[in-house]
């Protein structure tokens, strides 16, 4: 689903990232990790391509992501599903609206998506919060929003850039949780964290892989993880 090969990304005259391959099988789940500043969030990026690789190859489902148009590229975004930490919202519109602004952009009939935004919301456990505004919801609550506009698409692959960074334990096994759940159903699970607590527990539930960016590379964390 996704496969970099011999990747790099420069900035500014050096490299964030050198000579990182990485394939990212269907159905499978793994972690990221690397010191603050080690290239965690630049490696995400260019895997949902915000981002150009400098040098090597990055391909989406078989598809080089360089020799890609802006049509394809859009199609191909709306088949990733990504949790950004500091989950922005529209303040302005409720929960509801903020979770369903995918099938907007997308052209999709919203009144039509109805009954599986109801279920979505219900999924993450924000039924009661619909119609709520985003500055009136928790942290834990905001990230719950964020996955579930992550997934209203029923994209093949979620990406989450520290998704419990700002909440509270109980909140972030509660997120993860979700995340397992979505990985039993199919979907290609890359999370990037530094908690080892979480990762321990969702390698307790899945045949989760922990990867490490360490000198501007990515190599396969040890087992005692």
């Amino acid at each position: 689903m996704i496969e970099l090969t011999g990747a790099a990304y420069s900035y500014g005259g050096g490299d964030i990232l050198n000579d990182i391959s990485l394939r990212l099988a269907p159905g499978s789940f793994h972690f990221l990790t690397g010191p603050s500043g080690s290239g965690k969030t630049t490696l995400l990026r260019l895997c949902y391509m915000e981002l150009l690789a400098s040098r090597g190859s990055v391909k989406l489902f078989e598809n080089d992501v360089a020799a890609m148009d802006r049509d394809q590229v859009a199609l191909t975004r709306r088949r990733i599903g990504v949790v950004h930490q500091d989950c922005k919202f529209l303040d302005h519109l409720t929960v509801a609206e903020n979770i369903a602004l995918p099938l907007d952009v997308a052209g999709r009939d919203t009144a039509a998506e109805m009954q599986n935004l109801t279920e979505l919301m219900d999924w993450v456990g924000l039924s009661t919060r619909a119609e709520a505004l985003p500055p009136h919801l928790s942290g834990g609550e905001r990230q719950r929003a964020a996955l579930a506009r992550a997934v209203i698409m029923s994209p093949d692959i979620i990406i989450a850039d520290e998704p419990t960074g700002n909440i509270d334990w109980d909140m972030a096994l509660r997120l993860l949780n979700l995340l397992v759940e979505l990985n039993r159903m199919g979907k290609t699970i890359l999370i990037a964290t530094h908690d080892l607590n979480l990762i321990r527990n969702a390698k307790s539930q899945t045949a989760a892989r922990v990867l490490r960016i360490q000198k501007k590379r990515l190599q396969l964390a040890g087992a005692d993880l």
